[in-house]
């Protein structure tokens, strides 16, 4: 780590627990995740991710990215698994699976409370069905965790992204700011809508580019070239 990289590292005693979420599938949830988990665990940070449900496995890992991505199994783990990819609830009904929220919910707690700071990384968007009639969104409030919100950069994140940050803050859940992922700037669209969205929204709207991800680790690289060491929620 250059000295660069300890002066913008985040602090171990200041960083909490949070979630990790989405405005939709494929924004780049897994990516930051990543590479925040990786960031905390090379600053001396027991940091570990955490993710509720896997559905499309395999091929699909989230978690499986997320240790690769920072050369250990200790840095994620994954309480369910379901082959369909569909949402959690709708998989397990595939399946013919007895998922149950209350389970999920205990063993994020449980993962949560093992890590110095966990990570737990949403599945698709915050209405995704989980469980027993309770959603993603559900479940970061019952974990009373602040959040992250992963978005697209282009143009319609605007209605979108304050959507979502308008349903956790219902839920009684803290944002702690909004990543705009695979940011260009190559549009005017994409050049507003951080001022925008932090306008719309009173979070501090962050940019990700395109990063090469050659290797799962180019994820902890990338987040922590770009991002600036207040994105994690602190206690």
């Amino acid at each position: 780590m250059s000295d660069g990289d300890t002066a913008r590292a985040p602090a171990a005693d200041d960083a909490a627990d949070f979630a990790v979420v989405g405005t939709d599938t494929g924004v780049g949830k897994t990516v930051v995740t990543a590479g925040l988990v990786g960031w905390l665990r090379a600053s001396g940070v027991d940091a570990r991710a955490v993710k509720p449900a896997q559905t499309g496995h395999p091929p699909d890992d989230d978690a499986g990215f997320v240790a690769d991505a920072c050369g250990t199994d200790a840095a994620a783990t994954c309480l369910e698994r379901l082959e369909p990819p569909l949402a959690p609830a709708v998989a397990a009904d595939q399946e013919g699976v007895d998922l149950s929220y209350d389970t999920i919910r205990v063993g994020c707690e449980r993962e949560l409370a093992d890590a110095a700071v966990g990570v737990v990384e949403g599945i698709g968007g915050l209405r995704v069905p989980l469980a027993d009639g309770r959603e993603v969104v559900d479940l970061v409030a019952d974990l009373g965790v602040p959040a992250v919100v992963v978005a697209r950069s282009g143009l319609g994140t605007l209605n979108h992204t304050a959507l979502t940050v308008e349903a956790l803050e219902r839920r009684g859940c803290a944002v702690a700011g909004v990543v705009l992922n695979e940011y260009e700037g190559a549009s005017v669209a994409e050049r507003t809508n951080p001022d925008a969205l932090a306008e719309m929204t009173d979070c501090p709207a962050r940019t990700l580019p395109p990063l090469a991800m050659d290797d799962p680790a180019d994820a902890v690289a990338g987040v922590r070239e770009h991002l600036p060491a207040d994105v994690f929620p602190t206690e």
